[in-house]
């Protein structure tokens, strides 16, 4: 190889990862991620007016705060099953892939930390964080087999939402759904039926290079903002419910 193809080869290094980069990321599904992110805020600031008495309200009979928090959760867990397509185009190799789910389940140790000094008979055991962390590595192995994703995404969630078993109700095992009544945390996200959302999500994102026309529309007129919010989503989590919290603790006092 000459010295002058050596030079240039970083450059098309630089070059190729970019172009990985851009497909890995789309302005539309991070504004969308972004919505989830501002309607998640609307619904934590609800929910601590209410902790404060501020407003009174059933969060956990209210079918309204019922259907709000469900859609929330199913547009994240959409998503992540999406990004595991795209990511993995992009960055074929397992590093990046395992280096963020390390970072999720990081987080997610910090949130379970930190809700039991909050809420110490109610603290958070499997929230989305754990959802999330758990459903990308059950789900990469799918990537590749979009139908599969599908169909067995579509049974979780049928099982998830019809099936009640005893079996399920033991502490320990109530990651995985199915239980007779919800367990007493401040957020529960189980594998039943969530999982099957992230299935269907990979499926979703499995269509999306035959949808290139529309994803560029749609990437051209995505809000900005709410494509900023979306691309920080994670750390957004993580401070938002602590100033929210903090700041009516003080408020109310």
């Amino acid at each position: 190889m000459s010295r002058h193809s050596r030079r240039r080869h970083p450059v098309s290094s630089r070059a190729a990862a970019a172009d990985r980069h851009r497909h890995d990321r789309h302005a539309i599904l991070d504004a969308l991620r972004g919505v989830g992110i501002v309607l998640m805020v609307a619904y934590h600031f609800a929910f601590d007016l209410a902790h404060f008495r501020m407003i009174q309200t059933d969060f956990n009979h209210d079918l309204f705060w019922l259907a709000a928090r469900a859609l929330i959760v199913t547009i994240f867990l959409g998503l992540v099953g999406v990004s595991l397509v795209l990511g993995k185009r992009a960055h074929p190799g397992p590093q990046p892939f395992w280096r963020r789910v390390a970072l999720i389940a990081a987080c997610a140790i910090v949130v379970t930390i930190a809700s039991y000094f909050i809420f110490p008979q109610t603290f958070i055991t499997f929230g989305i964080l754990h959802a999330i962390a758990v459903a990308s590595v059950l789900s990469r192995p799918l990537v590749g087999l979009p139908r599969v994703a599908l169909a067995l995404g579509a049974a979780i969630i049928f099982a998830g939402a019809t099936v009640q078993l005893p079996l399920f109700d033991a502490p320990w095992l109530n990651w995985v759904g199915m239980m007779t009544h919800k367990p007493a945390t401040e957020d529960y996200v189980p594998l039943f039926p969530w999982l099957g959302v992230v299935l269907i999500g990979v499926a979703i994102g499995s269509a999306l290079p035959r949808m290139q026309r529309t994803l560029a529309t749609g990437d051209r007129f995505a809000p900005r903002w709410l494509a900023w919010l979306g691309r920080h989503s994670l750390i957004i989590y993580l401070v938002h419910q602590p100033l929210l919290f903090g700041a009516l603790s003080v408020w109310s006092d």
